[in-house]
């Protein structure tokens, strides 16, 4: 019995002290732990950028989200263009050295400095992200640009969370607009945290989100006050959503009918463009040129070419294609009128038929130089997006700069002939030959020049529409019939009416377009013109000219 005793005794305290070494071994194992784990964490603090940008070149995801978490502390300037480059899926690396570039169409640059970079597509790869990536940068973007000195960058980023508004952000945008001292911003972030507490327990908190959001101007708004002014169990939310829902609901068809006039004007503008050098040629010379949209085509043409010889500079190509398309189109003007033109004079059928003729070689000539393909030319950066006036109204900005350069088109030609000797010849010549004949004037010259003239607006016109649509040699078919359109309706070789004649179709045909469709529209257009010319058929600014004596 002793014996048992004694044994017993001596197998607790073995145990006893078996546990405590145990105990010692884990408390030290957990030491160990804590150290690696400070270690492994001072790495990731300690990850340069350089090794960060290594690390998104890899294949783990991981490490990846380790390298975006330090790119995004590291306050890097070129950080929110990397962001955004990788979750477009724009963001690419060289096989060669790891370099990191973005891919702009069909060529690379360099994401620190923005120089190109030379090389095939299979020299470059794609950098992989998955959606666990995606979230983790969408919430870095978001973060980074909410502390952005740039206010104009704080006021997107809050924008583009309006009605996404998290729970976990809710705090973060809260504290953020007790720091806010840009007005837009503040706005931004009270309509943002407003849209949250629509879905408050509070009936008092929601009564307030309402009157907030009542002065917000956003389709997801109109969306939210619906909802709330039908579903909502508190009667003063109800009624206060109800009077929001009234005054944006009106408020959102105003700017409706503005967007529709915006549109118009720009499809009017698009139309000036295509008339206005018809005008010349057909108001001023009495010369039905069916070849005017194939001198459209080359002025197209001309943009692109030259955006082929300067690639990566569409801005700067765009802008070297405005004149160079006048001279192109204005020097195959000159020629088509001094080969052909000149001996049809007063022969209006005839020249008809020899410009309907020119126009099919024009487009066979493309064909064999280019391909009867359409060819797309690149838009520049300051005519790409969208002018954002509220939620209600974003103005896209290719349509406002081809609105701006119709004016600025207008007003030259204007000037031109106004203002300049070759526009006195040219008003001498269109109202009286034989006297501008005895005057001295050289009629001949006079004629080929303002058909030059009217041949390369022409060009200028194609190099406008090249930024609206692909380029092809069916291009100016799509617009020669609306030229002549415009021509006729504004009054034969009157430019204030070929100027009002093309706005006021474009307005009217974008009026017509949700009623009727964009084919029936068109032709609604066309029989109004036919009534319309039956009772004036001088158009709506009649001009003395020599069309109009002969």
């Amino acid at each position: 019995m002793m014996q048992e005793i004694a044994i017993r005794s001596a197998i607790r305290e073995h145990s006893a002290d078996l546990g405590a070494s145990l105990r010692k071994v884990q408390r030290w194992a957990r030491v160990a732990l804590a150290m690696l784990l400070c270690l492994w964490g001072a790495q990731a603090a300690a990850m340069s950028v350089e090794q960060a940008e290594q690390v998104l070149t890899g294949k783990n995801f991981e490490d990846k989200a380790q390298a975006l978490t330090a790119l995004a502390a590291s306050g890097a300037q070129y950080v929110p263009t990397l962001f955004s480059a990788l979750a477009d899926g724009e963001l690419y690396y060289r096989k060669q050295d790891g370099l990191l570039v973005l891919k702009e169409g069909q060529a690379y640059t360099a994401l620190h400095d923005g120089a190109a970079i030379s090389g095939k597509s299979r020299d470059f790869k794609r950098v992989a992200v998955n959606n666990a990536l995606r979230e983790q940068l969408s919430q870095l973007a978001a973060d980074l640009a909410l502390t952005d000195a740039d206010p104009a960058r704080r006021l997107a980023a809050v924008e583009a969370m309006f009605g996404k508004v998290t729970p976990a952000q809710t705090t973060a945008l809260r504290a953020r607009l007790q720091q806010e001292t840009d007005s837009r911003v503040t706005e931004a972030l009270k309509a943002a945290l407003a849209m949250g507490d629509l879905h408050s327990a509070e009936a008092r908190v929601r009564h307030n989100a309402v009157l907030t959001l009542a002065a917000v101007k956003h389709p997801l708004v109109i969306v939210a006050l619906r909802t709330t002014a039908e579903q909502d169990s508190d009667v003063a939310v109800k009624h206060a959503a109800r009077d929001g829902l009234r005054a944006l609901t009106r408020s959102q068809q105003f700017y409706a009918g503005v967007e529709t006039l915006y549109f118009g004007l720009s499809l009017g503008s698009v139309l000036v463009l295509a008339g206005i050098g018809l005008a010349i040629t057909f108001g001023v010379m009495g010369v039905i040129n069916m070849a005017h949209g194939e001198l459209m085509m080359l002025g197209a043409y001309t943009t692109f070419v030259l955006q082929q010889w300067l690639p990566g500079q569409p801005a700067l190509a765009l802008l070297l294609s405005i004149p160079a398309a006048f001279v192109v189109s204005g020097l195959v003007g000159i020629v088509i009128e001094r080969c052909v033109i000149r001996y049809l004079y007063g022969r209006p059928l005839e020249t008809l038929l020899a410009t309907f003729g020119i126009s099919l070689l024009l487009q066979q000539a493309v064909r064999s130089l280019f391909s009867p393909l359409n060819q797309s030319v690149v838009m520049p950066a300051f005519m790409s997006g969208t002018l954002t006036i509220n939620g209600f109204l974003a103005l896209t900005q290719n349509r406002l700069c081809i609105i701006l350069f119709c004016l600025l088109v207008f007003s030259g030609l204007m000037w031109l002939l106004k203002r300049s000797r070759l526009g006195l010849e040219v008003r001498a010549v269109s109202q009286n030959r034989a006297m501008a004949r005895s005057m001295g004037v050289h009629s001949a010259r006079v004629n080929a020049l303002t058909f030059g003239l009217g041949s390369g607006i022409a060009g200028i016109a194609g190099v406008a529409l090249s930024q609206l649509t692909n380029v092809g040699p069916n291009l100016g078919q799509n617009y020669i019939v609306d030229a002549f359109m415009v021509v006729v309706f504004g009054g034969v070789g009157n430019l204030w009416g070929t100027l009002v004649a093309g706005l006021t179709l474009g307005v009217a045909n974008k009026l017509l377009e949700p009623l009727a469709g964009a084919m029936l529209a068109k032709i609604v257009i066309l029989v109004a013109i036919i009534l319309f010319i039956q009772k004036r058929p001088r158009g709506l600014f009649p001009q003395r000219g020599r069309a109009v004596e002969g």
